[in-house]
């Protein structure tokens, strides 16, 4: 099976990010909205189960997936929605049927091209109302503050597309052409008319790119309100993240370790 369910494998450090990420205040996701993941030693993923609220997730809410049988499923030009239901059904269990969130594959994508520790994709409103607006395919093309370079890197955009199969063969092609051209994945995947992806070594990295996601959205639109905006130099940004001090502070910034 490409999915089974094993609360046993869902651990302490995936519970709270989800918990915290789903948190009504933060106003990153209401209802059943966003998931997360976690890369287990095997390779496998834990993945938070569709219909499941981040609120009030438990280790039940969670389905473990292979990542190289979905990967295929993405690059089949003849898959179907129909067969990616089927490969994340993990079963019935305790008389409720467990599946895989529909948005798995942009956590398996991470993973079939970089070992990734930790996805948290989220629908923050104040992001989302750029990303449906005029300015969403252009808006994070540039920086427009130091610490936002410093904290989400450099982002990519994904245009839209319905969620399952669809966004899956569109996010990893984008996510294949952003390491060919950078050499690394994307902290900050902004996904048009939907919401963001992150990918981060720990939880922390996780919250500190959602944050300074909502924080970049909310600039950005002050900005046009009161003109447009004028954003930072790409050159300057390019040698401030050449510097030694930024990669440190990236790298603990997003939960890791300095290489």
């Amino acid at each position: 099976m490409t999915a089974v369910w094993d609360p046993s494998l869902v651990s302490a450090e995936l519970l709270a990010l989800t918990r915290s990420l789903g948190e009504q205040e933060r106003g990153l996701v209401i209802l059943a909205e966003g998931n997360t993941s976690q890369r287990l030693p095997d390779g496998r993923v834990v993945v938070k189960a569709s219909g499941s609220n981040m609120r009030t997730a438990t280790a039940e809410d969670f389905v473990v997936v292979d990542v190289d049988p979905l990967v295929e499923l993405m690059r089949s030009a003849s898959a179907s929605q129909a067969d990616l239901t089927a490969a994340l059904d993990a079963g019935e269990h305790d008389g409720r049927r467990r599946r895989a969130s529909i948005e798995t594959l942009v956590h398996v994508a991470a993973q079939a091209l970089a070992p990734t520790a930790f996805v948290g994709h989220t629908h923050p409103t104040a992001v989302v109302g750029l990303l449906a607006s005029v300015h969403g395919p252009t808006a994070w093309e540039r920086h427009v503050y130091s610490d936002e370079a410093v904290v989400i890197g450099r982002p990519l955009y994904v245009p839209y597309a319905t969620p399952g199969i669809d966004l899956g063969r569109v996010y990893l092609r984008a996510l294949e052409e952003h390491v060919a051209r950078h050499g690394e994945l994307p902290t900050l995947v902004l996904l048009g008319n939907h919401g963001i992806v992150v990918n981060a070594p720990g939880p922390a990295g996780v919250h500190a790119a959602s944050e300074m996601a909502v924080k970049g959205a909310q600039v950005r639109v002050a900005a046009y309100s009161v003109g447009g905006v004028v954003p930072l130099e790409t050159a300057s940004v390019e040698k401030f993240f050449a510097r030694e001090d930024v990669i440190e502070r990236r790298a603990r910034l997003g939960g890791g370790s300095p290489a």
